[in-house]
């Protein structure tokens, strides 16, 4: 079976890298000791017009192990520490072509 891959792009208003960053390393520290974890990156935009500044991807071994981590107490809490107006938009992708 194929792992699956999250990709979680950031909105992140100018000024706010460093508070993103911060929040991506307390998610990725978090999220790299759960079971059917298999490795993350992060990549910042090169260009100043991109709408999503910071792109997460991340790949597991199935979608039921990273369902289950997004279900702890823990996570809820490192959720809420993320600035208001830093906005993400997580979704989980199977590869289909390489």
């Amino acid at each position: 079976m194929k792992n699956i891959v999250t990709i979680n792009p950031f909105e992140v208003p100018k000024g706010k890298e460093a508070e993103a960053l911060v929040v991506w390393e307390k998610f990725a520290e978090y999220f790299r000791k759960q079971p059917g974890y298999v490795s993350t990156n992060l990549h910042r935009a090169l260009g100043a017009d991109a709408k999503f500044h910071l792109v997460s991807i991340s790949e597991w071994q199935s979608a039921e192990e990273f369902m289950t981590a997004l279900q702890s107490s823990e996570l809820q809490k490192i959720a809420e520490s993320m600035p208001k107006d830093i906005l993400t938009y997580p979704g989980l992708y199977e590869i289909i072509r390489n």
